[in-house]
């Protein structure tokens, strides 16, 4: 390590106060798992649990869903509309600041407001949110104490309080930022289930992600089509099948009949073992080194199950053919990999 990459630490940060700093983080840590087991250990198996009444009336939302929250519930207030966003609950934030000034017009009959508010007397909140229950939207509140006034406006109310912050000051929203947090996650999740939501729904709203990339990529969409594809008719010369597998540049070449059926294929793999027998290759045909059936793929099928196709068989090509089994695509797993599916 170059002298310009060390961390200088002050000298007073003695071994002493390392050792502080990790019992410090340590015991923040273990706050914090503890504040979310109580939440859990908090839920009850009965239709009348505030988690289940809260799914219930998601579920049969007719609008959207809007998050709102100030200070660091507003950040975990973002957090949570994304989640529900992404998993096939529409949601957004809703700044209570902003909402007092025009946003609230966002707002309809048709929609659940989800409060965030530790105390549960955050002043921006309570001034909106009798103006939204008036509306005719509902309301779910999350907050750490039960008799606060936004508990008792809402009609749902779930109990996110802790017994301590994990600041050893007990005062920086640290514990209770997380508990709501999970709670967010334990709804979103549990909706999520509610609504048979699949992993397919999950990659329509993620097309940019790798899960997307996956569920949403067809052969179609990264196979090699027209005069990309490599292809000879069985009656070629070795050498002329060996042009085309170096004119097309995927290593391999389809054998095709009349029709353009794939009845074969040629590979450099197959060439190496051609080479390595010592054999003289000057006045073969094709169709007499070529290795039967080709492996084949639907154009409609996931790309994921092309590289499956090539894992199980230990290959790095795949013929696409269609529901008449014409030669209408090629496949190298480089393009599967330039498509980031791998």
């Amino acid at each position: 390590m170059t002298d310009s990459n060390k961390i200088m630490l002050p000298t007073t940060f003695t071994a002493e106060n390392a050792a502080r700093a990790i019992s410090v983080a340590r015991e923040a840590l273990q706050i914090e798992a503890d504040a979310i087991l109580a939440l859990k250990n908090r839920l009850t198996d009965t239709a009348t649990e505030p988690l289940a009444r809260a799914v219930a009336l998601l579920l049969g939302c007719q609008g959207r869903v809007v998050v709102s929250g100030i200070g660091k519930s507003g950040h975990i207030a973002r957090k949570i509309a994304a989640t529900l966003s992404s998993t096939g609950t529409p949601s957004l934030f809703m700044h209570p600041a902003e909402a007092a000034h025009g946003d609230l017009g966002m707002v309809t009959s048709h929609d659940v407001f989800i409060a965030i508010s530790n105390s549960g007397e955050t002043a921006e909140l309570m001034t909106i949110v009798p103006i939204v229950k008036r509306m005719g939207a509902q309301l779910i509140a999350m907050t750490g104490n039960d008799s606060s006034s936004l508990a008792q406006l809402a009609a749902i109310h779930l109990n996110v309080g802790v017994d301590k912050e994990a600041c050893i000051l007990n005062l920086a929203p640290t514990a209770s930022t997380t508990a709501t947090l999970a709670m967010g996650d334990a709804l979103a999740v549990a909706l999520l289930d509610a609504r048979g939501f699949r992993e397919e729904d999950f990659a329509l709203s993620h097309p940019g992600g790798t899960l997307g990339r996956k569920l949403l990529t067809r052969v179609k969409d990264v196979m090699r089509r027209g005069d990309e594809i490599p292809a000879v008719k069985p009656d070629v010369s070795l050498i002329a099948a060996l042009m085309e597998i170096t004119h097309k540049g995927i290593a391999m070449t389809a054998v095709v009949n009349d029709k353009f059926e794939p009845i074969g294929v040629f590979t450099d793999g197959d060439l190496r073992r051609l080479l390595e027998r010592g054999q003289d290759f000057n006045h073969m045909s094709i169709v007499d080194v070529m290795h039967t059936p080709p492996h084949t793929i639907g154009p409609d099928q996931l790309a994921v199950d092309a590289v499956q196709v090539m894992e199980t068989h230990r290959i790095n090509q795949l013929l696409v053919t269609d529901a008449e089994g014409i030669l209408i695509g090629a496949l190298h797993i480089h393009d599967l990999t330039q498509a980031k599916v791998i």
